[in-house]
């Protein structure tokens, strides 16, 4: 029997790379016939494509694949992270600043939440930033109506269940009481839906702000709501391991502790 792999890369990894969609997206997109190589349409992922053939989405060729990139978003409130809402709602991507090219976010922040979203044009890089293994902190400020004491945290930084639901450990300091409301600093690592809202509910309290800071090495810094930042790509690559080519470096670069930035796009 032959194991000779055929060349070229899976379809879904090349539309990915393409900014069409995240890999997983691509395999549905694939399987709902969206997708042709050749003039012909396909419905499984279990295909490899070179640079000879032809691609289409809905009828129209995919672009060629551009360098992968990365910016840093200040999400103001009021925005979903989708790219349609069925309700009519406003979208991060309608809202993103002129010149900007078709970017997909990593992971999300929910409607009234705020601060720093990843966006990226690459869809392997969405991924890799979203898996868990990567277990890079996400910091937030989040303000509770109440006045918490450490004993009401506690449950939280030990790990609690929910509904049969098992949050992991998070990082809570309880920073400063502000009238009726108290301001706390919250690391997660796994970034469940509405993880940090559900959790507060489970210890008596209602997060009435919640800003992400960061995002692993990513910071929000002085970015203003609305603004969008790009990271340099040799910082991307460093932070992401990867070589030159962006692809898996054999030999990863340390992590830096923060990426090297230029003024806020305006």
């Amino acid at each position: 029997m032959s194991t000779n792999t055929p060349p070229g890369d899976r379809i879904a990894k090349v539309l990915a790379r393409a900014g069409v969609a995240s890999r997983r997206e691509a395999e549905r997109m694939i399987q709902i016939g969206r997708v042709s190589v050749n003039g012909k349409v396909i419905d499984s992922p279990a295909l490899n494509v070179t640079a000879r053939d032809r691609i289409a989405v809905d009828g129209k060729p995919i672009a060629e694949a551009e360098p992968p990139r990365l910016w840093l978003y200040h999400k103001p409130t009021g925005l979903v992270t989708t790219e349609r809402d069925e309700k009519g709602r406003p979208t991060v991507f309608e809202n993103l600043p002129e010149g900007m090219p078709r970017v997909m976010s990593v992971g999300r922040l929910d409607l009234n939440s705020e601060g720093l979203l990843l966006l990226t044009n690459d869809g392997e890089i969405k991924r890799r930033l979203e898996l868990p293994s990567t277990g890079w902190l996400r910091k937030y400020r989040v303000r509770v109506k109440g006045t918490p004491e450490d004993a009401t945290l506690d449950p939280l930084r030990k790990g609690i269940t929910i509904e049969g639901e098992r949050f992991q450990p998070m990082e809570v300091v309880l920073d400063r009481q502000q009238g009726a409301n108290a301001w706390l600093t919250i690391g997660i690592r796994e970034g469940r839906n509405r993880e940090i809202r559900r959790a507060m509910e489970a210890v008596g309290l209602v997060v009435n702000r919640l800003l992400r800071v960061s995002y692993g090495p990513f910071r929000l810094g002085e970015l203003k709501a609305g603004e969008v930042e790009e990271v340099r790509s040799r910082v991307m690559r460093d932070q992401l391991g990867l070589d030159t080519e962006f692809k898996p470096a054999p030999n990863p670069k340390p992590r830096v502790t923060r990426p090297q930035r230029g003024k806020p796009r305006r």
